[in-house]
């Protein structure tokens, strides 16, 4: 979404983590994706830092806020908040209920510190920073996905109804659905797409 939004085109390889390609681990040891490699030979591993390096280069949508430096560090310990804290507990949640643990309850209180404020705030404004999106929204978007799908049933309540509008605009807009669209593999089929 990063790289869509600032408008920078790439060259995409479709591939699924449970069969990597030789070339993206000489890329990136580790094996997860994203993997921006350059022509340089550099390489950015964290999904995080390819928005950060797109938006850096071009920010038409005034995701990062610069220009109003308080609330650009809010966006910025918002995220990394997420990151920290809200993801590894979203981790723990989510291995509760597929395991059928007795903890089910009590992680996905641990969950909820970090939705409940979200909720609140956007109670006022339609996005987290006001009636445009910031980063911030993007980057939370699929973990805060993930918290919705991993109860369903329990999730769709009166208490969460901005998150689920706010969801909602997500999987309904035109980049979502540019996003989420399907490539043959590149290990199966070596075929690359341009991605802008």
């Amino acid at each position: 979404m990063g790289l869509l939004l600032a408008k920078q085109p790439v060259i995409l390889r479709d591939i699924v983590t449970r069969n990597k390609p030789p070339e993206l681990l000489e890329a990136s040891p580790k094996g997860t994706v994203p993997v921006l490699v350059f022509d340089d030979g550099r390489v950015i591993e964290q999904s995080l830092d390819v928005m950060h390096w797109a938006l850096s280069r071009n920010d038409p949508s005034n995701l990062l806020r610069l220009v109003q430096p308080e609330t650009s560090k809010q966006i910025q310990d918002l995220i990394a908040m997420n990151d920290r804290e809200f993801i590894p507990n979203l981790e723990q949640y989510r291995a509760s209920m597929r395991y059928r643990n007795d903890d089910q309850e009590q992680r996905r209180k641990l969950c909820e510190t970090f939705i409940k404020p979200l909720e609140e705030r956007l109670s006022s404004h339609a996005y987290f920073f006001g009636d445009t999106p910031s980063q911030a929204d993007y980057a939370l978007m699929p973990f805060i996905s993930q918290f919705a799908r991993v109860d369903k049933k329990w999730f769709v309540t009166p208490q969460y109804k901005n998150i689920e509008r706010w969801l909602r605009a997500h999987y309904e807009s035109s980049l979502y659905t540019k996003v989420m669209k399907q490539y043959p593999q590149w290990i199966e089929t070596g075929e690359e797409f341009l991605f802008e």
